[in-house]
């Protein structure tokens, strides 16, 4: 570091009046280095412990009361739980989350694997695939949803297109099969988030090292070896922050399936999220939808928190 007073070398520039100068400049540069971080981030960080992690903790308290159309401050305990726990939409909401993001999470994560694998062969026309791949993703879960409902609808959809083509026996009503229709939403959501887990896993097929490859080729090692045994193993910290991501989609979803079933038909594709703003909000329990709001976070931590320990406990197992 230079020292301020081996720069003060002018004639007319003496000791006694340069040197308090500069060192206030110095001081000043080192508060500002120091503080202005601290200043520029604080907004932030004050909006999110107020909007985020207190209206959490506002939620939480609420789940507590027997508010109804108001908010009702006066502790209640576990009534809103039990009420919860005894509705049996409730069950079928959760349930039905089950399915959802089971089916959802697996097939995305299976179907963004083999794309990201298939545009790690250096194809042609990749930027253009890749770009097609991951469009969905560009959109809105409504945009998404409307669009799905309109090509599932039998009278306008896949199943009249068929019958113009003269399959006139041809059925394709799962839209409107209270047993199938859950099975709709899980296609649409995993069209609108494959491409997006297939960029995330084609940036860690791309982070490994190439000379690996060679290397397993030079051993005569074949291509569905290398990624068995090399590629994807290498990919684990990748696996996990997809699987996070898309489980945290999956137990919040509720644009996509108010945009394409509304919850029916009856509950059939009814989820948490739906549940809890048709309890809050249509129908004036805000106590109840503030507990199934909690039941919610307490979901989303019981899945996190064994993937983070886990994925923890291997990092500090390979080192």
């Amino acid at each position: 570091m230079i020292d301020p007073l081996s720069i003060c070398n002018a004639p007319s520039c003496t000791q006694k009046t340069c040197a308090p100068s500069l060192l206030n400049r110095t001081t000043l540069s080192r508060a500002a280095d120091r503080w202005l971080p601290q200043c520029v981030l604080a907004p932030s960080l004050l909006i999110s412990l107020v909007f985020v992690y207190g209206f959490i903790l506002l939620t939480a308290w609420l789940s507590f009361t027997e508010s109804r159309l108001l908010p009702n401050w006066e502790w209640a305990g576990l009534v809103q739980y039990e009420a919860l726990f005894d509705n049996e939409r409730w069950w079928t909401a959760f349930s039905n989350l089950g399915v959802f993001g089971g089916l959802f999470i697996t097939i995305s994560i299976i179907l963004g694997l083999l794309l990201a694998i298939f545009l790690d062969q250096r194809i042609r026309a990749e930027g253009a695939l890749r770009a097609i791949y991951l469009y969905p993703m560009a959109l809105s879960f409504i945009v998404t949803g409307t669009a799905w409902k309109w090509i599932m609808n039998p009278a306008i959809g896949i199943e009249k297109l068929l019958h113009d083509w003269g399959f006139v026996h041809a059925t394709f009503d799962w839209i409107i099969d209270p047993d199938k229709a859950i099975y709709i939403v899980v296609m649409a959501a995993v069209w609108q988030s494959s491409g997006f887990a297939m960029s995330l896993f084609l940036a860690g097929l791309r982070g490994i090292d190439p000379d690996i490859f060679k290397a397993a080729q030079i051993d005569g090692a074949s291509t569905f070896t290398i990624y068995r045994r090399i590629a994807i193993p290498a990919m684990r910290p990748v696996f996990f922050s997809v699987a996070m991501i898309l489980a945290h989609i999956a137990i919040k979803s509720f644009d996509l399936v108010m945009a394409l079933t509304h919850g029916g038909p009856g509950t059939s594709t009814d989820l948490p999220a739906i549940f809890m703003y048709q309890f809050s909000f249509n129908r004036g329990q805000l106590g109840l939808g503030a507990a199934s709001a909690m039941m919610m976070l307490t979901t989303i931590i019981a899945v996190l928190v064994p993937m983070i320990y886990l994925e923890t406990r291997a990092a500090r197992e390979t080192r």
